[in-house]
């Protein structure tokens, strides 16, 4: 195709905050919600596995079926994700958030250790294709002057569905009120009720017009330009509207993929896969054995887990609340470099409270609210990092790539690796998990400080120049 002048990412950028954006945000969002709260119901019914008389769980059953979700994330995440940046944002946010929904709820109707991770794996699919699609949508849908914030408020809302999965669970399990066998199983089907809500509210989403653009639909790209404009109201800046000189392409080939990320961008594909491995170790390995630590080294109920997991949950959200703005004032490089450093402080120090028995359940989930608090907001800003610092063409499948090989080398085998040395019954045993968890969080603190992107404020083209765009 011959070169083309747009306006349409100048158009976006220029709009002010406006109801459309907030649309975008909860429609979209929700993502984030649900895998709280499928996460947090899978630590918090650990105890109702391993006691349920059909199932049988043991502490390394737990961990398999948590890495079993992870797994399904990782390949969603890639399939979905190289499908989005071929067809389209809009068709995937459907299509996978409509696998999440049945993997859901297959899940409650699980009759053993196989078919519960098969129900897992699947359910992690549409969650990780879901993270593929909404998070390049928002990315392209956000002004830049707000995107930094949006992303992170966005990504700590996976603890207001943690927050509803634990409070879910204590009525769920609580064998005043209803059998724990079928209290486990109606907390998986929460999910897939919440998500068909979402299918409604998304059917006013449309098509991002940037990825419109660069394939060359510029007719349907002004359309819902204006109609998202009409839909701001006084939400339209004013500005000059600086055109992108673009040949438009029907696709980018995987060659050109691979050598973009890992050869053009190579000092940025090693942040984007530090912060990613880092903090998918961090949580995956806490958060998703916390209820077994909680049962084994202090004696908690199963039914009373969601207590110490709801103040846990808020912390999370309040990290990237009150965090998030700094990352668009102070900037990227400072912001993520300080939230993983401490993090990693925090960790190795409240680690060492727990192996040397310094504090109660309570007092250590005290703990864990001040680490998360820090940490919740650099998991977020990893996902924003590799989210914007590469080409349009290829930002879905670029989150992917990232998003996968994080959660596989730090991830994937952390729920199971903390299951196993949890098992042990050996509190330093557990505290070599989280020293593991401390060292890469400042790894990856150490990289961005070296290689990091200052993005804040900037048109995502200006980040990374589209792979269409032409100069002469």
């Amino acid at each position: 195709m011959a070169p083309v002048e747009t306006v349409i990412p100048a158009r976006l950028d220029r709009l002010a905050w406006s109801r459309f954006h907030t649309l975008v945000v909860v429609a979209l969002g929700v993502t984030w919600v649900l895998d709280g709260l499928e996460v947090t119901l899978a630590g918090s019914v650990a105890g109702a596995l391993k006691a349920s008389p059909r199932l049988q769980f043991s502490d390394a059953d737990v961990g398999l079926a948590s890495t079993a979700y992870l797994a399904g994330a990782v390949a969603g995440a890639v399939l979905f994700g190289w499908m989005t940046d071929r067809l389209g944002r809009r068709l995937m946010f459907f299509a996978t958030l409509g696998l999440y929904l049945v993997g859901g709820a297959a899940t409650a109707l699980s009759w053993d250790l196989p078919s519960f991770c098969l129900f897992r794996l699947l359910t992690g699919a549409g969650i990780g294709g879901e993270y593929s699609a909404i998070n390049s949508t928002i990315q392209e849908m956000i002004p830049a002057r707000y995107r930094g914030r949006t992303d992170l408020v966005i990504n700590g809302s996976f603890w207001i569905g943690g927050a509803l999965g634990a409070a879910s669970s204590l009525a769920l399990l609580d064998p005043a009120i209803i059998d724990p066998e079928i209290g486990w199983r109606l907390a998986f089907m929460i999910g897939s009720l919440l998500g068909l809500a979402v299918l409604v509210m998304r059917r006013f989403i449309p098509e991002s017009p940037r990825w419109l653009v660069i394939h060359g639909r510029f007719a349907e790209a002004d359309l819902i330009m204006d109609e998202i404009e009409a839909r701001a109201g006084n939400g339209k800046a004013t500005g000059t509207l600086t055109p992108l000189r673009i040949r438009p392409r029907r696709f980018t080939p995987l060659r050109e993929v691979f050598h973009t990320l890992f050869v053009v961008y190579r000092h940025r594909a090693l942040v984007g896969l530090a912060l990613m491995a880092a903090q998918a170790f961090f949580y995956n390995a806490i958060f998703f054995t916390y209820a077994l630590v909680l049962s084994r080294f202090y004696g908690v109920p199963a039914n009373q887990i969601g207590w110490f997991i709801l103040p846990f949950a808020l912390a999370n959200f309040m990290g990237p609340l009150a965090l998030g703005r700094f990352f668009d004032t102070l900037g990227r490089r400072p912001m993520i470099t300080f939230t993983y450093a401490i993090s990693g402080v925090l960790l190795a120090l409240s680690g060492l409270l727990f192996a040397f028995e310094w504090v109660s359940a309570a007092q250590l989930t005290i703990a864990w609210m001040i680490v998360f608090f820090f940490a919740s907001a650099a998991a977020g800003a990893a996902y924003l990092t590799v989210s914007e610092i590469f080409p349009v063409e290829i930002r879905a499948l670029a989150i992917a790539v990232f998003y996968a090989a994080g959660t596989a080398i730090g991830g994937a085998g952390a729920p199971y690796l903390l299951g196993v040395l949890i098992a042990t019954g050996s509190r330093m045993s557990v505290l070599i998990g989280y020293l593991i968890g401390a060292a890469l969080m400042l790894a990856a603190a150490l990289a961005q400080w070296l290689y990091g992107v200052a993005a804040e404020g900037k048109p995502l083209e200006a980040v990374a120049q589209p792979l269409s765009s032409v100069t002469d």
